[in-house]
């Protein structure tokens, strides 16, 4: 069978490092007619943990993915391992949260009718109606959820209810400018992102490029991460930077903040739904 056209699948794997993990994987994948076509790892010195993605397919076509799960508790348990098995022909499923800023959720659209972001749109969710024509257009549903102080609890839980209905695997919050509640934030752990502006200091707040360009900023960031209940403090997944000098003005600085937030966001969600993303602890490991 030609590897273009061959079923391929990603065998995610996090445990306390120990020898024999690698030789018991690979050993085990080719005892059963399986060829790994991209094999990465790392082992954590400080934590003493190790990760690795393995990306297989069967030689002979389509073989049995749940034979081969089942099969490979036995080295599961006596690694103490976390696995996961994904099939590659299955686009995740994901949603997107909007507020009333357009370039992320552009972008997104963009690489994905590109071919570039490989994912399923559950929805686009906001708490206002600016963006609604976008996903009209793009024929994705579009849900309308408004928030207040006496609206909020029970907007996550319709949240929640949409998000386990459609079995959406990743929410991404696509300059979502509400603050999600600890609850909410624990519900979604590990399967939500958010894009942030990176600035030293930490301009907080309305406008924070015309903060920045009070202060003489001469670098310009964005970072994806996971969200937490910790504000803007969440593991790590991407970052963006770009110098900029004295010359530029506060809506010079918004323009390249715009860019920068739109290439961390879609290079972490791209490195999520490839399943290139591991947690560890309050960081990351992330293959690319």
């Amino acid at each position: 069978m030609s590897t273009d056209t061959a079923k391929q699948y990603v065998l995610k794997i996090r445990c306390p490092a120990a020898s024999g993990i690698v030789a018991a994987i690979s050993g085990y994948l080719a005892a059963n007619d399986c060829y790994i076509a991209e094999m990465a790892q790392y082992d954590d010195e400080m934590t003493e943990n190790f990760f690795t993605r393995i990306v297989f397919r069967f030689n002979e076509g389509n073989g049995d993915l749940e034979k081969l799960q089942l099969g490979f508790l036995e080295i599961q348990t006596r690694f103490n391992m976390q696995v996961e098995f994904f099939d590659r022909s299955k686009p995740m499923k994901v949603m997107i949260m909007v507020s009333k800023f357009d370039h992320c959720l552009l972008n997104l659209l963009y690489r994905h009718h590109k071919g570039e972001l490989d994912f399923e749109i559950t929805a686009i969710v906001s708490n206002h109606l600016d963006l609604r024509p976008i996903a009209e257009r793009e024929g994705i549903r579009f849900i309308y959820l408004p928030v207040t102080k006496d609206t909020k609890e029970q907007q996550e839980a319709e949240l929640l209810k949409i998000v386990d209905e459609t079995q959406t695997e990743l929410v991404i919050l696509a300059r979502y400018m509400q603050i999600l509640s600890d609850n909410l934030c624990k519900q979604l752990a590990g399967r939500a992102i958010n894009i942030h502006h990176s600035f030293l200091p930490g301009f907080k707040g309305a406008k924070p490029y015309h903060q920045a360009f009070e202060r003489g900023v001469k670098l310009i960031g964005a970072t994806a991460h996971f969200v937490t209940a910790d504000l803007d403090e969440g593991p790590i997944i991407e970052q963006e930077v770009q110098r900029v000098d004295h010359a530029y003005l506060p809506d010079d600085l918004v323009a390249i903040g715009r860019d920068t937030e739109t290439v961390a966001l879609s290079k972490a969600v791209k490195y999520f739904v490839e399943h290139r993303v591991f947690l560890n602890d309050d960081r990351t490991v992330v293959f690319q």
